[in-house]
This record gives C-alpha cells, sequence and structure tokens, in this order.
C-alpha cells in the first residue's frame, strides 16, 4: 500500500474556538485516535489534497514534533457551501493487527463480450476488506478477460491471499449487459 508523509503540530487548546482560530489560519484540526492516547493536532489544509482527491487509499505517515504515527484517514467534514475541509479523524494503525479499509478496483483485459457489442459496466469501485498492512494492495486487479455477455463477476469469485472481503459476496463488481447490435455467440 502506497504510503503518504504529512506533517502537524499539537493543538493547545481543543475546543469550538480554537479550531474556527486552526481554520482562519489555513490549517485543519484533526485528531488520531486507536493508540493509546488521543492526539489532537493541526495541519495545513493544503497538504490534505494528496489525500483526498483520488480515488486510492494511503497509509498516512504523520510526523507531529518529531514523533511518527502510522495512520489512515477515517472520516472527514467538509465546509457544507465552500466544500473546505473543517476537520479529519485518524485512525493510528499497527503492523501486527488487520484493519479494515476500502481498495479500489481496478478492471483488466478485455472481454470477449464486449468486442461481440455488449455493455461492460463497473458496479463497484471499492471494496471493503480486512487484513494486515503489509498484504494490502494499492488496488484490487479484476480480470474481465472470460467476461461474455450476459455474465458478470461477484465478490465470491475473487481470491486474494490473507485478505478477507466485507462486503455482500452476491455482490456484482462488473457485469457485461446485453446491447442492441449484440453478435449472437457460437
Amino acid at each position: 500500500m502506497k504510503t503518504v508523509s504529512l506533517s502537524g503540530a499539537l493543538r493547545a487548546h481543543v475546543g469550538k474556538k480554537d479550531a474556527k482560530t486552526q481554520r482562519y489560519e489555513g490549517k485543519v484540526p484533526c485528531v488520531i485516535y486507536g493508540g493509546k492516547d488521543q492526539v489532537h493536532f493541526s495541519t495545513d489544509a493544503t497538504s490534505f489534497k494528496p489525500i483526498i482527491f483520488t480515488p486510492e487509499t494511503f497509509v498516512i505517515d504523520i510526523n507531529i514534533d518529531g514523533k511518527n504515527y502510522l495512520t489512515i484517514l477515517k472520516d472527514i467534514q467538509y465546509h457544507p457551501v465552500s466544500d473546505e475541509v473543517l476537520h479529519a479523524d485518524f485512525y493510528e494503525v499497527s503492523p501486527e493487527k488487520p484493519i479494515v479499509v476500502s481498495i479500489p478496483v481496478k478492471l483488466t483485459g478485455t472481454s470477449p463480450g464486449v468486442i461481440r457489442g455488449g455493455k461492460l459496466t463497473q458496479k463497484l469501485n471499492k471494496l471493503k476488506i480486512k487484513g494486515l498492512i503489509k498484504d494490502l494492495p494499492d488496488y484490487l486487479n479484476v480480470s474481465i478477460s472470460n467476461l461474455d455477455v450476459g455474465q458478470s463477476i461477484k465478490i465470491k469469485d475473487l481470491a486474494f491471499d490473507n485478505l478477507r472481503f466485507l462486503d455482500l459476496s452476491t455482490a456484482v463488481i462488473a457485469e457485461v449487459k446485453t446491447a442492441r447490435g449484440v453478435v449472437a455467440g457460437e
């Protein structure tokens, strides 16, 4: 899994007034939980750009006053009108404990059903999985090379080592539907 670095400074005070002041200065109030103690800190709003404006999932290495925390982004709150980041929650992870994350799905190969004129539809762009950090891929490669017209790939059809899928096993990831000018199979 890809890692992104982020740096911040501890917050001296915690509360609405301090959070408003932080936001006025162009900073985002954040919290890290899941470890021994909660850590309240703030970071520049511009540092969120590579994390939130991408479909990928990252492990985030946060440096706060010389101490590093290995985290994942759990929740983010936006302003309802301007869409500015108001607050972010990070979950501290451990290399020995499994974590639950959503990993993007990438379809690979060429479907014979699409060549015949069928329409490929990707139903799920991300899948929720559980596993150790070292086993988590950047994205899940799903091959559509055997997908013919009227067929689909479900979560139960996938097999990845050391990963457990938490979504419904009968959920459809991708399917090839019949289109108007489909040529009949042999």
